[in-house]
């Protein structure tokens, strides 16, 4: 189900899949519109849940155990998913409610984590490759570069700051480490050991307004980045 929680009452309201089949949502984020889009990992599903109605929709992957992960929203409203079972990438289209998928060329591939900059161009860090991906969705043209810790380097929790860097952790190295990448100069500019180790981060979100990004870690600690001087 997803949950609701009241910050005032305490009280929580459970909004159950319309499928049973759908019995692990995974990431959740809000659209321009304020609906929510979600990920369905095992279930393999990508989810909508309109607002103003409480209708949930389900959109099924054509692409066995595709195992849909990372999810984010761009500047139309289309979400973008990080396929992690396999080397896909997709969205769906507003209209029709179909999923589009692109492969990336290398069979291996595995996209864990996904972001948008400000024109709509996705990043992906792959997990099994140790890299850092983009896509042109107009084209379809894929790039790829290693991770600075190299190909073993798991790299998971993304984020991207308001001067569209890319930031990101490898969870290989111990401790982990945080990574900027500037798409401008197509150059990594900054890694930074986590004092906690971390163990692993799996999920990092960017607060604009003080130009920090904020992470859970598997070291039971709260961290703060501060990107943005």
């Amino acid at each position: 189900h997803i949950g609701r929680l009241d910050p005032e009452t305490g009280e929580i309201a459970k909004y159950p899949m319309p499928d049973p089949a759908a019995k692990d949502p995974h990431t959740m984020v809000f659209d321009g519109n304020g609906d929510i889009w979600f990920t369905v990992q095992q279930g393999n599903f990508i989810g909508k849940r309109t607002t103003s109605t409480g209708e949930i929709q389900l959109v099924a992957v054509p692409t066995e155990r595709a195992r849909p992960y990372g999810i984010v929203i761009d500047s139309k409203n289309r979400p973008w998913i990080a396929e992690v079972g396999t080397n896909k990438i997709g969205t769906v289209d507003l209209a029709t409610m179909e999923l589009k998928e692109y492969t990336l060329p290398w069979e291996d591939a595995r996209p864990r984590r996904i972001q948008l900059t400000s024109d709509d161009q996705v990043w992906y860090v792959d997990w099994v490759r140790g890299s850092l991906g983009h896509l042109d969705p107009t084209t379809g043209k894929v790039e790829e570069w290693v991770s600075p810790a190299g190909s073993g380097s798991k790299p998971y929790g993304m984020a991207v700051d308001e001067r569209d860097r890319l930031w990101f952790v490898e969870t290989a190295p111990d401790p982990n480490q945080f990574v900027g990448f500037d798409p401008k100069t197509r150059e990594f500019f900054s890694v930074t050991k986590v004092p906690s180790g971390a163990g692993t981060i799996r999920h990092m979100m960017y607060n604009r307004s003080a130009g920090e990004v904020w992470f859970g870690t598997d070291a039971n600690t709260v961290g703060r980045a501060k990107v943005i001087p």
